[in-house]
């Protein structure tokens, strides 16, 4: 090697084995401290489709049970978008947003004008948005908002002095209008969502709207992320809950990564283990850990069929694609089934029990939602809601790829490698 090449390297010498151990040494202690302290072992007392269950879980998991609230069910970007729109475009007196993705583009811009619109109407536009997931933002977002009296709030800025909260992230969705609809799901605001899945270019996503009482739980979630973002202003709640005009009692959870085990997490959990007959999972980066991958083994060995329908070789991040398929293999073994979505990402967070208990929101099947991320989910006691859900289950099914335990035992050696190799960081994705 020429001495002018030699003397341009960064670590000459014996200094390279000390940044390689020093870099494994970093990654070693990042991937043990993500790692799940304990495998819990949650039982349920009551099943699924037992009248006194919602109430329950929910003190189990410290939430209301709200009553009355009647839930529309909006799939793909071609219903989502229009209904929220339509509610920013009708609102009277106050909106709270919140999302993870917040992407330049078409649609983005789209809300930007409709939250400018209703602020200078008088409305009181508070947004806050995750500054590592709302990258980039539309041309002078900030400006443009609070000229037009709109406030926004951008959570855990990243800086120099603000590295500890890198890995701490609002993944929430939530859209509330006037305190009277309400809106919650998988989707945030960017072109991948436009259209109808009609493309690799246009996600699979479902989106949720609620009117009735649990409105106001939506909505004082908002409030915990507009204090820690920085919102000044007192947060506003109507004092009377919005009159429910349908037959379902839902539960609204959120979480962030505190010391102990999550609500979000214990939702899951007791769901599952209160599962009798069937569960069904659509979920993307779908990453088991050991206490849901138990929940979800014991379910099996109670005779629960359970069916996973997750993202394929169509996704927006293949190393957690890889990571997922490394917990394939003893699920399978144990007779779960595995879908994977083949004609675009599959985005869509819904997990539904025995027909009758619906569970969704903002969070994935895995660690990162369930131990470090801010989330909401909500579930739902309404077999009518959750036939919807079950039928659009259905419907996607018959465009996925059905593994069976054989077929993934025979497939190819670099697989394996890949999964084995991202499997390590699990946790971590």
């Amino acid at each position: 090697m020429p001495s002018r090449w030699r003397a341009r390297l960064p670590f000459k010498g014996r200094k390279w084995p000390i940044v390689v151990f020093v870099c494994l040494t970093v990654t070693g202690l990042v991937l043990f401290l993500a790692q799940d302290p304990r495998t819990l072992h949650v039982v349920s007392r009551l099943p699924a489709d037992d009248p006194a269950f919602p109430e329950y879980i929910a003190s189990l998991v410290n939430g209301p049970v709200t009553r009355g609230d009647a839930y529309q069910v909006l799939q793909n970007g071609r219903e989502i978008y229009p209904a929220m729109l339509a509610a920013i475009t009708n609102a009277k007196r106050r909106i709270v947003f919140e999302t993870y993705n917040y992407k330049r583009g078409e649609i983005a811009e789209t809300f930007t004008q409709a939250l400018i619109s209703a602020a200078r109407r008088g409305v009181i536009v508070r947004i806050v948005l995750d500054s590592f997931g709302a990258t980039p933002p539309p041309p002078d977002l900030d400006e443009r908002l609070r000229a037009a009296g709109a406030h926004l709030q951008w959570f855990n800025v990243l800086g120099l002095w603000t590295v500890e909260a890198t890995n701490n992230r609002t993944h929430r969705k939530i859209l509330v209008v006037d305190g009277e609809i309400g809106f919650t799901g998988g989707a945030g605001v960017a072109d991948h969502w436009l259209g109808d899945a009609d493309s690799p270019d246009h996600w699979r996503d479902t989106q949720f709207s609620v009117n009735g009482p649990a409105v106001r739980w939506l909505e004082a979630c908002f409030f915990e992320n507009w204090v820690e973002a920085g919102g000044a202003d007192a947060p506003e709640l109507d004092l009377e809950e919005p009159a429910g005009q349908g037959q379902a009692r839902s539960l609204v959870v959120w979480s962030n990564p505190i010391g102990g085990v999550s609500n979000v997490k214990l939702l899951f959990l007791y769901s599952i283990a209160a599962a009798t007959r069937s569960i069904e999972i659509q979920s993307p980066y779908f990453i088991p850990d050991a206490s849901s991958r138990r929940a979800l083994l014991e379910a099996r060995q109670r005779g629960v069929e359970i069916r996973v329908l997750t993202d394929g070789e169509i996704t927006d991040a293949k190393s957690v694609k890889h990571a997922s398929r490394n917990e394939y293999r003893p699920l399978l073994d144990a007779g779960v089934q595995i879908f994977e979505f083949t004609p675009t990402m599959m985005h869509s967070k819904v997990m539904i029990i025995d027909g009758q208990w619906s569970v969704f929101g903002s969070g994935n099947f895995d660690n990162r939602s369930l131990e470090l991320n801010d989330e909401i989910t909500v579930a739902v006691a309404d077999a009518d809601l959750a036939g919807r859900l079950h039928d659009a289950f259905e419907r996607d099914l018959t465009r996925s790829k059905h593994w069976t335990a054989a077929e993934w035992r025979a497939r190819p050696w670099h697989w394996k490698v890949r999964e084995k190799f991202w499997g390590l960081f699990g946790e971590v994705f």
